[in-house]
């Protein structure tokens, strides 16, 4: 790829931390292995490493936002820190093609002594404007950030919404080649993150590429081209946003490999079926049939320990099964059913509708409905549920995410079937409206 089409490119970087159990080993290996290597021996090592990042590599195209997820400590601030210049690698290469504007840790850069005001002039000095540029900007960037008077105040005196504020106001309105953004905008209040994402939005569409870490996975999904997962210093993944997410929704919560490898070794011994409604549903000899009926969506990211598995479903609207096209402003009914590899105690069963972007529309489970189910299901124990809602979508596609899952004693959520984005639905809504949902608002003229 040629420099001129990527804004950065880092190659194989690697960052190791020294880390010692006590202060005496840390002067230990100051002093003595001079003295050692000059009696011709191999010196002690008194230190253990951390490596925060291990052999990094990936490209980001001009004019492209990537996202970057990945639990707390996986590496992702060490990994922008490096590529921003206030790091310095152990090995690995970081390339940039243009100006790097970075919002870090909340207040980086910031001077507490000085004011707002002249903290915009500081940073927009550090990143390489003159005194006319930022004479030229500096109305743009005040009523950005919408601090009012306090812009003349200390900033030691701001809160830390006023201080992402000023952060964010500065680093946007000066147009960088290369923007990264570190959770930053999470202490923002909703209003002023809508306008950051806006912005944000302009931004691109003006060339300047975007690094986005975020722990919410609706803002990459919505916001970013691709995305990487980064786990134990490590990136493991680069791929669309939703399969990132997916995959990192994964890492977040866990598997048991415990129950995975007991489930592994458990003979199917299944029984007939003899549900009530067995006619009625259909649910077809196979026992798992999931995956052959209409609707599925064979990119389906499924995970969980397997305890309790959702084995089948059927799609109703009206009288027809597993329609192609769902008509707005008409009931649908999905019926699931469960089978219980193990013994489960009160499970909770978990229903969310999202856009084909991912972004969540609905989500609910039982407990929120405040419907109890058994207090346990033994193993080969089967359960049957209906759940039916409006469709007050407007026309396009969306994806049915559906689960199943149970509380240790601690209160931990163990995951056994989790299936994102399994049954899709194509739905024509014929009214006139923007948005994704039809809430029915009247407009009565007086």
């Amino acid at each position: 790829m040629s420099f001129d089409n990527y804004a950065i490119k880092i190659d194989n970087i690697s960052k190791c931390y020294q880390v010692y159990d006590n202060p005496l080993k840390r002067l230990k290996e100051f002093i003595i292995p001079t003295v050692t290597r000059r009696l011709g021996k191999v010196p002690r090592i008194y230190h253990d490493e951390f490596w925060a990042l291990q052999d990094v590599s990936f490209i980001l195209k001009k004019g492209e936002t990537v996202g970057i997820v990945g639990k707390n400590g996986s590496g992702k601030s060490t990994l922008l820190q490096i590529i921003a210049g206030t790091l310095t690698q152990t090995s690995g290469e970081v390339y940039t093609n243009g100006r790097v504007a970075a919002l870090l840790e909340l207040g980086a850069g910031f001077n507490n002594d000085f004011t707002g005001r002249e903290n915009i002039y500081l940073n927009a000095t550090l990143l390489g404007l003159t005194r006319n540029e930022i004479d030229a900007k500096i109305e743009d960037i005040l009523e950005f950030a919408d601090i009012g008077h306090f812009i003349d105040s200390p900033v030691r005196s701001y809160s830390s919404g006023m201080l992402v504020r000023l952060a964010f106001a500065i680093q946007a309105q000066i147009e960088p080649e290369i923007l990264i953004v570190d959770e930053a905008l999470a202490v923002g209040d909703a209003k002023f993150q809508a306008k950051c994402f806006a912005r944000l939005k302009q931004l691109k569409e003006k060339g300047t590429s975007i690094l986005f870490v975020s722990h919410a996975t609706e803002q990459i999904v919505t916001h970013c081209d691709s995305a990487i997962l980064i786990n134990d210093g490590m990136l493991i993944l680069q791929d669309s946003p939703r399969v990132v997410v997916n995959r990192y929704l994964d890492l977040l919560f866990g598997k048991s490999e415990t129950k995975k490898k007991r489930l592994e070794d458990t003979i199917d011994d299944t029984p007939d079926l003899t549900s009530d409604n067995v006619d009625y549903f259909d649910w077809g000899p196979e026992e798992q049939c999931f995956e052959t009926r209409e609707n599925f969506n064979p990119s389906e990211y499924r995970w969980g320990d397997r305890a309790a598995e959702i084995r089948d479903f059927i799609l109703l609207q009206g009288k027809e099964k597993y329609p192609s096209i769902i008509e707005a402003n008409k009931d649908v009914t999905f019926c699931f059913r469960v089978k219980f590899n193990e013994k489960i105690f009160r499970p909770i069963i978990g229903f969310a509708v999202k856009t084909k972007e991912g972004v969540t529309i609905y989500n609910t489970n039982n407990e929120y409905q405040f419907i109890e189910l058994k207090e346990y299901y033994d193993k080969n124990d089967y359960l049957e549920f209906d759940i039916r809602m409006p469709v007050i979508l407007g026309s396009g596609d969306y994806f049915i995410s559906i689960g199943i899952a149970s509380c240790d004693s601690s209160g931990t959520i163990i995951p056994h079937d989790r299936r994102y984005d399994s049954i899709h639905l194509n739905v024509i809504n014929r009214e006139q409206f923007i948005g994704l949902a039809n809430l029915n608002a009247n407009i009565t003229i007086k």
